[in-house]
């Protein structure tokens, strides 16, 4: 049965590209497939049960519990396999293909891998989005460790897409790029008061309040992100001028308190039932001739909603929901919002996936010492199958800029020129 699958069936998924990476196979025995070729990615079979654990009844999830159990593993990059699992789900669209495969894949010995470890799914309580269940999974989140975050974040400790206007830049400084462009999209101005939907560890109210010269309010549902912030926050003696608070985008009052709020990564935890109530609630806050970035991942129209939660909804974001640009779009403009600015970065969030999993990769030990070996496993995983989505435009990153108006003329300059302009003194 294994010499059917690796001369019969395995071949017609690896076709290997002339400039593509050298993909191969390693059997628990140490025989190497394809033999005498000098790989630039090994898949390792740990056990002779791995194929079947692999492949049968094969979705996203399992494959991604195969590769935490180390019922297989990967020496190289990790993105190529994404290429693989592209080419196997669509030979399998065929149900003549589907059936074959089965067959020769119960044929296969059931051994288990006798060093596996048992790994858990989330538990989250309650209705879906309901605020003390989206603090569960807030938490399962972004309360891991701040310093696992810290070994491969920036020193801002930015969690989002970082901004490159050469290509070139570390990504320290391509995430300043990005905290300077988004405050002078927002046109910020001494003075004025500026709130952060979901500010993580507080980079972008800091720099917006020390650079900017803005009262700067940023909400999170994370404590150990508001402790790291609080912590910034003293260090850089903006106590008088900058807060970070544990707050719900929902339990925000009042009305037209705000000259500018951003949102940054965080609408993909809203879901998109909730979407009204999200841009209502920032049209409420926002003052009149004021403006809202909403900066989030989007999926594309024509993409296909998997039956069930996937491999990032279960173990990485639970209660993660995209949505695709026109939706979010929509939901904006019943709020009240015109929309002024769309633009993309895939990109730029490509290059910021790659530089995030080299720094954890490169700080392998440290990582497994503050999270354990299975959570460093999922997040490479993670990280390398999120640049092979941007890469390919499976998953997309917009920034939208929205006006709260009263019809006619807006407040706003004519052009873009003063986004592009240097970041002040």
């Amino acid at each position: 049965m294994l010499r059917s699958l690796f001369e019969e069936e395995i071949p017609r998924v690896f076709v290997p590209r002339e400039d593509g990476p050298r993909i191969g196979f390693r059997l628990w025995d140490g025989t190497l497939w394809p033999s005498g070729v000098n790989l630039d990615v090994t898949i390792v079979l740990t056990h002779p049960g791995s194929l079947r654990k692999m492949l049968l009844w094969a979705n996203d999830v399992r494959l991604g519990e195969a590769f935490l159990r180390r019922d297989f593993d990967v020496e190289g990059s990790l993105e190529p396999i994404f290429v693989l699992a592209d080419r196997l789900a669509q030979k399998l669209i065929r149900p003549s293909v589907r059936l074959r495969l089965a067959l020769l894949l119960l044929g296969l010995p059931r051994d288990e891998n006798p060093e596996t470890t048992p790994i858990s799914r989330p538990r989250l309580m309650g209705m879906q989005h309901s605020l003390q269940r989206d603090r569960e999974a807030i938490a399962y989140h972004y309360d891991v460790s701040n310093e696992f975050f810290s070994l491969w974040l920036d020193s801002q400790m930015v969690y989002s897409c970082a901004y490159f206007q050469r290509g070139t830049e570390s990504l320290d400084e391509a995430q300043r790029q990005k905290l300077d462009y988004v405050c002078r999209k927002l046109r910020l101005r001494p003075g004025q008061r500026f709130l952060d939907i979901g500010c993580g560890w507080g980079s972008l109210v800091l720099h917006a309040a020390a650079n900017y010269g803005v009262e700067a309010l940023g909400i999170t549902l994370s404590s150990q992100q508001q402790l790291w912030a609080q912590e910034e926050i003293r260090k850089r003696g903006l106590e008088r001028v900058c807060r970070v608070e544990l707050c719900d985008y929902r339990e925000l009052k009042g009305e037209a308190q705000w000259d500018a709020i951003a949102s940054v990564g965080m609408v993909e935890h809203v879901g998109a039932q909730l979407l009204p109530t999200y841009f209502a609630c920032a049209y409420r806050l926002l003052k009149r001739g004021g403006v809202f970035l909403n900066h989030g991942i989007a999926v594309g129209v024509h993409d296909i909603p998997q039956k069930g939660p996937g491999f990032v909804d279960t173990y990485i974001f639970p209660d993660g929901e995209l949505s695709p640009l026109p939706t979010t779009l929509q939901a904006a403009e019943k709020a009240g919002f015109e929309i002024r600015d769309v633009e993309s970065l895939r990109e730029h969030y490509m290059r910021t996936m790659r530089l995030w999993l080299e720094r954890m990769e490169a700080k392998r030990a440290e990582a497994i010492r503050y999270v354990g070996e299975t959570n460093y496993r999922k997040w490479r995983l993670f990280m390398s199958g999120s640049a092979y989505a941007f890469s390919q435009g499976k998953l997309n990153l917009y920034q939208t800029l929205l006006y709260k108006g009263s019809g006619g003329p807006s407040s706003l300059p004519l052009t873009r020129e003063d986004w592009y302009r240097s970041a002040p003194n």
